[in-house]
């Protein structure tokens, strides 16, 4: 059985997005990015909700073409390019890069997806991310919470039917004042 992650910069007051879908606040230093890039790594498999698939395959298809591209940027657009990755939309119709399409139902195809053999799963996009997290789905959670306040927009985590319990695995500081924690659900 596949193990599903669940991670993503967010603000200390929980937002994952400011109003308007704004998340220039949440520019990676390069040990945030590289975090990032090493946990792209570890990962087999990558679920994107519609949103997050837009923003991510707006750039990275590229990114290591860019005039500006640092190693660490050539890196992860590769690793980006390279890796599986599920789309989850109902206003899409096609994907590349690697990917799929899935226009039905989110969770079915989720837990169908983490009964499978292999590496683990990486799921990104607040709305599919709370489907699964209301449904049970998310084994860790991923919080890189950044030293700003943004007062509103895209909650990291869903209004839920019932309590999560969950335990610390790893709480690290890195030097920009960003606070990585990892939790894994107390099953």
């Amino acid at each position: 059985m596949r193990k599903l992650i669940y991670g993503m910069n967010l603000s200390l007051d929980g937002y994952i997005a400011a109003p308007g879908d704004d998340i220039g606040w949440s520019v990676p230093s390069d040990e945030m990015f590289q975090f990032w890039s090493d946990q792209l790594q570890a990962t087999d498999l990558t679920l994107y909700g519609r949103k997050l698939w837009q923003t991510m395959s707006s750039y990275w298809p590229t990114g290591d073409q860019q005039p500006n591209a640092s190693p660490a940027d050539i890196e992860y657009a590769r690793r980006w390019r390279d890796m599986s990755k599920v789309v989850f939309s109902s206003t899409i119709d096609k994907v590349d890069w690697n990917s799929r399409l899935v226009t039905g139902d989110a969770v079915a195809e989720i837990t169908r997806l983490k009964a499978e053999d292999g590496g683990p799963m990486d799921i990104g996009g607040a709305t599919l991310a709370g489907a699964a997290m209301r449904a049970g789905l998310i084994d860790e959670y991923v919080l890189a919470t950044a030293p700003v306040l943004v007062g509103g927009g895209t909650p990291f985590f869903t209004a839920l039917d019932n309590w999560v319990n969950l335990n610390l695995v790893e709480t690290r500081t890195l030097p920009c004042g960003v606070i990585l924690t990892r939790y894994e659900t107390r099953r």
